[in-house]
């Protein structure tokens, strides 16, 4: 980088707008003067060491990293439009943070944030931490590994999302999702997977009331469920639980086998639900 800016106290509006071809070490982005958009439209950039206490501090930022810093709960709507960056080993808390972002890497990371990485593409993150409602609506082509997860309504409407090694708590997920693959990871809440259409769960622990209802081309492999009851209703389904389901209700088209359910349930349908239910090693189909 061409410049270094260090050790410095900015709260200006548009403080470095603009800024090319530099490095912002140890900074703080706060003061009397509440300036909105510090980092605004800035190019090949670094800020590693800094503390952001002001309004959308880093709109429209391109082939940025942002190491090391935090954004406090202060910091609304801090980074939009951005594209090609690096966010790793940060700490955010400013509410709608990514936001029709691209090509953005979030590593190692703490951040609480509600309607995080909304109408985003080409997301990878990794070793995080997360909270955050809504998170993810309407993102496409993401990645991620190694992450817990809370917040209701996460996973709403994406397309193309695969998720490995992780802790998800949440409420209503994957709604009208497309395309999305879960590996051996928790998925706990309740209404799981909704509308959904071409969800795949692979080893993965379930647990929540009424999950996997109205999905079209679902598959779960080698799954367990806990505390699942209704399962599958108006689904077409492709299932594989290793142990007990409370009860399968009404699914449309497919099978489901586990080694036991509790209750099948088969009346008050609205459509022709042709779905089996199979009890592993008995001869008993349903």
């Amino acid at each position: 980088m061409k410049n270094q800016i260090i050790n410095q106290t900015f709260d200006e509006e548009r403080s470095l707008y603009n800024l090319n071809n530099a490095s912002v070490i140890n900074c703080k982005f706060q003061g009397p003067a509440d300036g909105e958009s510090v980092l605004k439209e800035c190019r090949n950039f670094i800020v590693e060491g800094s503390t952001f206490s002001l309004r959308y501090p880093m709109w429209h930022a391109k082939h940025f990293k942002l190491l090391s810093s935090t954004m406090d709960d202060k910091t609304r709507a801090p980074i939009w439009y951005a594209q090609n960056g690096e966010i790793f080993d940060c700490q955010i808390y400013g509410i709608k943070c990514l936001r029709e972002c691209s090509n953005i890497v979030v590593n190692n990371c703490k951040i609480v944030s509600p309607e995080f990485g909304w109408k985003c593409k080409n997301l990878h993150i990794t070793n995080s931490i997360i909270d955050s409602m809504y998170f993810l609506f309407g993102t496409k082509n993401v990645e991620i590994q190694n992450l817990e997860m809370t917040g209701k309504y996460s996973f709403q409407y994406m397309k193309n999302l695969r998720i490995l090694n992780s802790k998800l708590d949440t409420k209503d997920a994957f709604w009208h999702s497309k395309n999305i693959t879960v590996e051996n990871s928790l998925v706990k809440g309740e209404y799981l997977g909704w509308f959904s259409d071409g969800l795949t769960l692979i080893n993965c622990h379930i647990t929540g009331t009424q999950p996997l209802c109205y999905c079209k081309n679902l598959k779960l492999i080698n799954c367990t469920m806990e505390n699942t009851d209704l399962a599958f209703e108006y689904s077409d389904v492709e299932a594989d639980i290793k142990g007990h389901i409370l009860s399968v209700k009404n699914p449309r088209s497919g099978t489901v086998t586990a080694d036991s359910v509790g209750e099948i349930i088969r009346k008050d349908a609205v459509m022709d639900c042709s779905g089996e239910v199979k009890i592993r090693n008995q001869a008993l189909n349903l």
